[in-house]
């Protein structure tokens, strides 16, 4: 066990265990190793092309880096969970191991730019991480889009059959908000993207060191412009944890829906047996478990960015303790969305969808009555006199225990001598989907528009 602090010069006596185990934050920032190795590497070779350690020293400290990184792989070295940190384990264990070489690795580098940077090289991993999985999820919509052209559901507002859609262009509409958190989480991570290596404490070094020689070993843009704001800046932390709630909200809102659609009163979809689970007392259930889970845990996702926000809004510049409450928060956040990523697109991918009750849905509830009311204006009477004359048919088929397809024309004529025959072609469910053609509408050929525009932008 190591236990020595390497800040421990300044203190004659041992810190009291209870605050060592408040104080260390080893038990979530240990997943940073592999970024914490590349980081120093990249500053142990920079300190040694400017001449600051020896080059032999470089050699040492970056074959015992590999050791340690291949052997946390292979399980072979274990993290000590008394450690503080992930940096001061890794430094410990380097200097145990290779002796005073080692002690020269913190040359010129102060953990505050030490975590900054690794906590920017890890989140721009996970990042891209959780960009593939919402391209995939996406994939699966357009997928399942490109098979429903034709598939008619009622649409909705305010929860209440509102006008005939397809189910294609409702799926769709997911894909448009997987878009937008594609391009939120692209740009957050480009302005991630900066190295805080070399900002030191929050002054710098007198040290000759080469910013820009790290920055572009570490595969960054370019250095951090400020060293105070460098250490102290995680904008990128509430950025990302910000896009994830979003990501988060759009999965909640679909689960809801899955959960509506799967329910008896709807009966739209059926989740394959691997993404259901069933009930303790009741043999019937078929429970749709994933979705439920997916709006629950939306709640956590929310709550780590308040918890970010809170935890900046009072920080003086620069470094301050009260950041390592950043790493907890939304390292939660990305390993949930990402579990949730990997939920949901299996279980769409897998379900079947019942385009009979889809269908059989929006026959119902007078969803046509808009076109009824649209084919007397195309026929020159004003709106608002149709939309007037339409509900007053409506109100009668109610109290007859009729629908507008079966309404007598003798009694169409009786409201306006302008409905014809065609009045049924023009209130059918296939026309009325047909004709809401304009661009982004229902009509299979504008939503075959829509897939294609999306996969051309998206680069399907």
């Amino acid at each position: 066990m190591i236990s020595l602090k390497m800040w421990a010069g300044r203190f004659e006596k041992e810190l009291d265990s209870t605050i060592n185990d408040f104080n260390s934050s080893i038990s979530f920032d240990w997943v940073m190793y592999k970024e914490d190795i590349a980081g120093s590497m990249a500053h142990a070779g920079m300190l040694g092309a400017q001449g600051i350690i020896p080059m032999a020293d470089v050699e040492e400290i970056l074959t015992g880096l590999e050791g340690i990184l291949a052997d946390l792989e292979s399980g072979r070295l274990q993290i000590d969970p008394t450690a503080e940190d992930i940096h001061m384990f890794i430094e410990q264990t380097l200097t145990a191991r290779i002796g005073d070489a080692g002690k020269r690795l913190h040359t010129a580098r102060s953990r505050n730019d030490q975590v900054a940077l690794d906590t920017r090289l890890y989140l721009r991993g996970k990042t891209n991480q959780i960009i593939t999985a919402v391209r995939g999820l996406a994939a699966v919509l357009v997928q399942l889009a490109q098979q429903n052209l034709h598939t008619v559901l009622p649409g909705y507002t305010h929860l209440q059959v509102a006008q005939p859609v397809t189910f294609a262009h409702h799926l769709m509409a997911y894909a448009q908000m997987l878009r937008r958190d594609i391009g939120r989480l692209q740009d957050c991570k480009a302005r991630m993207n900066y190295s805080p290596l070399g900002a030191g404490a929050l002054a710098g070094t007198t040290y000759p060191i080469n910013r820009q020689r790290t920055a572009q070993e570490l595969e960054f843009t370019a250095p951090c412009p400020n060293s105070m704001d460098a250490v102290s800046d995680r904008d990128f932390c509430v950025e990302l944890a910000a896009a994830l709630a979003l990501v988060m909200t759009h999965l909640s809102r679909l689960s809801e829906e899955v959960v509506l659609w799967c329910s008896s009163e709807f009966k739209f979809v059926e989740l394959d047996d691997a993404f259901a689970t069933g009930s303790s007392i009741m043999p019937q259930k078929k429970n749709p478990d994933i979705t439920e889970l997916v709006r629950g845990k939306t709640g956590r996702v929310n709550g780590n960015l308040v918890t970010l926000l809170t935890m900046l809004k009072g920080l003086p510049l620069a470094y301050n303790k009260d950041m390592q409450e950043d790493k907890q928060a939304i390292f939660d956040s990305v390993e949930t969305t990402l579990a949730c990523l990997a939920a949901v697109t299996p279980m769409l991918q897998t379900m079947r969808v019942n385009a009979k009750n889809m269908r059989a849905a929006a026959a119902k509830g007078f969803i046509n009555a808009t076109d009824c009311a649209d084919y007397l204006t195309k026929k020159g009477l004003p709106f608002r006199d149709a939309y007037k004359i339409t509900g007053s048919l409506v109100v009668h088929c109610i109290k007859a225990g009729l629908t507008l397809e079966t309404l007598p024309l003798q009694e169409y004529k009786a409201a306006s001598d302008l409905f014809e025959e065609d009045v049924y072609t023009a209130i059918d469910l296939a026309t009325c989907v047909a004709q809401r053609n304009s661009e982004g509408g229902p009509a299979p050929e504008a939503v075959q528009a829509q897939i294609e525009e999306y996969k051309k932008a998206m680069e399907m």
